[in-house]
């Protein structure tokens, strides 16, 4: 499987959705996955959010996970490492970051706290102690180029998987 992580607003959904259609695996949002079967736990006032229950969002309960599948969420602490062939974690540029966030209704604290975490790479150093370092990767997410190049780049990286696993 493929993990795709990074600070909300980073681009996960949009290379997650393109990556499933150019390849044909399957594509699982966990916010989504978990929103459609209210997996949670309670609500953060100060955040604005509902709070996950991560016990009920782990994919062990949906067999479906398991093989071809690439996974996007903006955390990496409750999913076991056997689960992933490579990690690809999406790093953003403050600018463009505060703009797509702001856009989403992000702010306050929420917006700060979102910020903060892409500029101290809270999410990559928490993949990096995750999963064993060589399966995790920064992709540059702040252009359509850096885009197209990440795709690129992902799908060469399944091609190689591929002949060196069959």
């Amino acid at each position: 499987g493929i993990f795709s992580l990074g600070t909300p607003g980073v681009g996960k959904t949009t290379l997650g959705k393109e990556l499933a259609s150019r390849t044909g695996m399957a594509y699982i949002n966990v916010g989504d996955m978990a929103k459609e079967g209210e997996l949670y736990e309670g609500f953060d006032e100060e955040y604005d959010c509902p709070i996950l229950d991560e016990d009920r969002v782990s994919p062990t309960s949906k067999p479906t996970i398991f093989g071809g599948v690439i996974i996007d969420y903006h955390g990496c602490d409750f999913f076991p490492e056997r689960w992933f062939d490579i990690v690809f974690v999406l790093r953003t540029e403050n600018s463009f970051l505060y703009d797509r966030l702001e856009s989403r209704g992000y702010k306050g604290k929420k917006l700060q706290d979102n910020i903060q975490c892409e500029i101290f790479q809270t999410l990559y150093e928490e993949a990096m102690s995750s999963y064993r370092e060589e399966i995790v990767h920064q992709l540059p997410s702040n252009t359509p180029e850096d885009l197209e190049r990440n795709l690129d780049q992902i799908m060469q990286w399944i091609e190689q998987w591929m002949k060196d696993n069959n």
